[in-house]
């Protein structure tokens, strides 16, 4: 536990963001259209400096070619603290020849039985940011 100088919240410098996304498999992408926010999970990858998710058509695809700026959100945690990091970027159909050859082979399986056979990549052309998290009692107030 932090002691009274030490601050409970700091930030992961972007190039440890990927270190992090890449230790989980299950985050939330979240969209807006016609000013109503959505949050979806959605099992993904890392790949490079991006992640991918597969989709089938519907309502996330039919978000996405309105508005395809996205937030994409990841956590984990333990006992003694959790950490959190954000994609602020844009979503785009991977459509590129070899990209999508790439794609396929990543481990991506649908939860569900049902086919997607959509590729979707976020990449965070606003920015990627990360906080880490120390647990522990709520502190006195004097």
């Amino acid at each position: 536990m932090a002691d009274a100088t030490d601050s409970p919240v700091s930030v992961i410098p972007e190039d440890s963001c990927w270190g992090y996304l890449a230790s989980q498999e299950v985050g939330r992408l979240g969209l807006s259209t016609n000013d109503v926010p959505e949050i979806f999970p959605v099992n993904y990858c890392v790949d490079g400096e991006s992640v991918i998710f597969r989709s089938a058509e519907g309502s996330k695809m039919d978000e996405i070619a309105i508005n395809n700026n996205v937030v994409f959100e990841v956590d984990g945690w333990t006992e003694e603290g959790g950490w959190s990091v954000m994609i602020k970027g844009v979503a785009e159909r991977i459509t590129d020849a070899d990209e999508l050859a790439r794609a396929r082979k990543a481990p991506l399986l649908p939860w569900i039985p049902t086919v997607k056979s959509i590729f979707v990549r976020v990449s965070p052309t606003i920015g990627i940011s990360g906080r880490r998290f120390m647990f522990g009692p709520e502190p006195k107030q004097e």
